[in-house]
Formats: C-alpha cells, sequence, structure tokens
C-alpha cells in the first residue's frame, strides 16, 4: 500500500517572503444552480462556513467555500474529511441535477507569507491582477494565470496569500514563486 504525498512534499524557500508546499489539502468541486436553497444548504453543511458572494472566499478554521464561477464552488476541508463530506453532498443532493467531485489530488497548494507589501508584490509580477490592498482585500478570491497557467489566489488575512494550481504544474508553480521572491528583486511598488 503507498502512502499519500502532496505533490512537492512540503516545499519551502525563503526570499523577500516564505514560499511553502502546504501538504495535502482536501478540495471539492461543486457544480449546480448556485440559487437553489438544496445546493446551498449541502455546500454549507460540507464547506463549514457561509456561500460566499461572487469573487471572494468564506473561511471558517480548516474549512472554507471559495466562488469560483456563477455555477460552480469550491469546498475546502481537511484531507481526511473529504469523502465523509463528498458523500454528505451526494445525500443532500440526491434527485437534484449537481456535480460533485473530489479534486483534492489534482491541485496543489502554496502559502506565501511575510510583509504584505511583498507579499503582493511577489503575486503581482506574476499575475494579471491588481494587487493593491484597495483592490485586493482578504477575503476576495480570484481565478486568474499565473505565467502561463491557471491558478487561483487569496488572501486569508494580512502579509498572507494563498495559491491553487494543477498539480501537474506544482513545480513551475513554486518555481516561479521562488524566482519572483528573490531577496534584492524588490520593485517596491506597494510601498
Amino acid at each position: 500500500m503507498s502512502n499519500t504525498v502532496s505533490a512537492l512534499n512540503g516545499a519551502s524557500a525563503s526570499g523577500y517572503v516564505q514560499v511553502h508546499e502546504m501538504g495535502l489539502q482536501g478540495m471539492i468541486t461543486l457544480r449546480g444552480d448556485l440559487s437553489a436553497k438544496k445546493l446551498v444548504d449541502a455546500a454549507k453543511t460540507a464547506g463549514g462556513t457561509n456561500v460566499p458572494g461572487r469573487g471572494h472566499i468564506a473561511l471558517s478554521g480548516a474549512h472554507g467555500i471559495a466562488w469560483m464561477s456563477p455555477d460552480e464552488l469550491l469546498i475546502l476541508t481537511p484531507y481526511d474529511e473529504v469523502d465523509a463530506r463528498l458523500e454528505g453532498i451526494t445525500s443532500k443532493l440526491a434527485g437534484t441535477h449537481h456535480l460533485a467531485v473530489n479534486v483534492s489530488d489534482a491541485r496543489a497548494m502554496f502559502a506565501v507569507s511575510g510583509d504584505d507589501a511583498l507579499v503582493r508584490e511577489t503575486l503581482a509580477k506574476l499575475c494579471p491582477v491588481d494587487m493593491s490592498a484597495a483592490a485586493f482585500a482578504p477575503g476576495q478570491f480570484r481565478r486568474t494565470r499565473m505565467a502561463q497557467v491557471p491558478a487561483a489566489i487569496w488572501l486569508p488575512e494580512t502579509g498572507e496569500a494563498r495559491v491553487i494550481c494543477f498539480r501537474s504544474v506544482a513545480q513551475y508553480v513554486f518555481d516561479l514563486l521562488k524566482g519572483a521572491s528573490l531577496a534584492g528583486s524588490e520593485v517596491g511598488y506597494f510601498r
């Protein structure tokens, strides 16, 4: 029997910010009519929090729900809880048009932490997103591109960012984040 491991086994790097792969993270994609009470209730139970509005993420401890598109949510939960949470969604939505899929092993998640201005600068070097504090605040969620690959980003709090990407490009994203945070490459735009 093999052991389940994350994409980069907790790799980390230090530059003017800290970058590390966060290990195994439970993730469920839930698609359906986001205005349907039954789907919203199932999502709230699985995600442990209220369903956020467009372009936002709601977090409660190790659980959360991110708004991905008009018919899609990403539910975050501890890795070892995914099967039970997925079973709960399937049970609550029986007979309702929906799609609920465990995507945990298809994704990787990174933390970028340090001085808030430098965390924002690191991401701004790589993503076509206005990373100013006025335009991107904690609790907001963006699907975007990070250099050549799709990614999702959010700020759980000041000086902290999270990045989700496909597992197949985890090394590439880690190297991008590491390179963008090299000491001596600071731009100073957000100061």
